[in-house]
């Protein structure tokens, strides 16, 4: 009797599988047995009741936590997506299908990427079968009902996220000015505070955030970032109501739980100057900040010089900034910015030495010679000794348009100051002082 022939066991192919989990919200993942051990103890358990089909599992750990199923930007889901194109998976084993991704677009991408590779995916806790049209239906129901339950939780948020804003309460965000957060509170930081006051007061003085920008960077004042301000901050930070203690959502204020930094008074006188038209605005400015050498003076570098100012304690301190200064950063220049009434009294002490000399008067008298034969050089200089001592009498005004007659160009050097007259402008003003002995003493 011959003995029988063993029978031979059919080959299982041995399918590596890989776990993912993800949970949303940090909160937890520091504990020791956490929401994704959970997760990755249940899968893991799948895979062992699979294994005469051949499972096993991979030593690699794809989890991501604290990171919504609404993006696919997960650093463990694209390891996990690397290891897929390069053969490394062939079962994708999940908790649930929301774990993999809540978005139908975004679930989609994924199966083509899955279906390419030839990679299988099973849910523990949804059992089925992406290889078939019938699981492919299921997947997309389940997929509709997982971003509708996220849609319906984003609106639960946003509905108790403005129900807060209602009462007045912090519900997060970039931090104003002026204040920093304590226990989900905004608290008044004393430092920034009296700078935002003095925004506020600087800006009715002024009526020009460009102006105000300059003077503030001049002053090496900075945003909580360190960079410097500019005309658009200030125009959000005169407009931002949490300094009147309001809490706004949506374009509506509420009563803040916080404290106010102005009062409203400021504020409103603040807004009312805004309101006005730019044009208006900028010719109050002008009319408030009188500067001599507007457009005249230059630095050592050769960038011009433009005129700034602030207040302190009711007085007006004017300055001249050099504009790469306020761009660049103050290493641009060797010279970041000179007092005004200092800079303006030397040249205008600068320019009457300059106008008494024998050659100005000569080089004067020779231009004036171009429109009238008649003048002498006697009459020039005595014109020049009249203006000398008239300058104090001139309103403001009056100054800056001589000097803009008189002078050039000024370039100021680290050990002085060079001046460059218009001959033709001094010719100018001869002509003036000739047809009125009496200048007029208009602004």
């Amino acid at each position: 009797m011959k003995a029988a022939a063993p029978t031979s066991k059919p080959v299982v192919r041995k399918l590596r599988c890989a776990v993912y989990t993800r949970k949303s919200s940090e909160e937890g993942l520091d504990m020791e047995f956490s929401s994704l051990h959970a997760q990755r103890e249940s899968c893991e358990a799948y895979v062992v009741s699979q294994r005469a089909e051949g499972w096993a599992l991979v030593p690699d750990r794809y989890d991501d936590g604290g990171i919504s199923g609404a993006t696919l930007e997960r650093p463990g889901l694209k390891r996990l997506l690397r290891d897929v194109e390069a053969g490394l998976v062939d079962v994708i084993v999940v908790y649930k299908i929301d774990r993999l991704s809540r978005s139908l677009m975004d679930f989609s991408k994924l199966v083509d990427v899955f279906d390419a590779n030839d990679v299988t995916f099973v849910s523990v806790t949804q059992s089925f079968s992406t290889t078939t049209s019938m699981g492919r239906l299921t997947l997309n129901i389940l997929l509709s009902f997982a971003q509708f339950e996220r849609e319906v939780i984003g609106e639960r948020i946003r509905d108790k996220f403005a129900a807060s804003r209602r009462k007045g309460m912090w519900m997060g965000g970039n931090v104003p000015f002026g204040y920093r957060v304590e226990n989900r509170k905004l608290l008044i930081q004393d430092e920034e505070a009296a700078i935002v006051r003095s925004i506020f007061q600087r800006f009715l003085q002024v009526g020009s955030a460009t102006i105000l920008a300059r003077t503030l960077n001049a002053e090496g004042l900075r945003r909580k970032n360190g960079k410097a301000f500019d005309k658009g901050l200030l125009y959000k930070l005169l407009s931002n109501r949490v300094y009147i203690g309001d809490a706004v959502h949506k374009g509506t204020s509420y009563p803040g739980e916080h404290q106010p930094l102005i009062s409203q008074d400021l504020w409103d006188n603040v807004r009312s100057i805004i309101a006005e038209p730019a044009r208006k605005r900028a010719g109050h400015c002008r009319r408030q900040t009188p500067a001599l050498l507007r457009g005249l003076i230059y630095a050592p570098n050769g960038c011009a010089m433009t005129p700034a100012h602030t207040r302190k304690k009711g007085r007006l301190y004017r300055y001249y900034v050099t504009t790469s200064v306020q761009k660049l950063g103050p290493e641009t220049c060797s010279v970041r910015r000179l007092p005004a009434g200092e800079i303006e009294a030397a040249v205008i002490d600068e320019v009457r030495v300059l106008l008494r000399s024998p050659e100005m008067i000569v080089k004067t008298w020779a231009a004036a010679r171009s429109n009238s034969d008649e003048i002498s050089e006697t009459e020039v200089r005595d014109a020049l000794v009249k203006f000398d001592a008239l300058w104090e009498e001139l309103f403001p005004a009056e100054q800056a348009r001589i000097i803009q007659l008189l002078v050039e160009r000024i370039d100021v050097a680290v050990d002085g100051i060079t001046i460059r007259l218009r001959t033709e402008g001094i010719a100018s003003v001869i002509a003036e002082l000739r047809e009125r002995p009496n200048l007029d003493r208009a602004a």
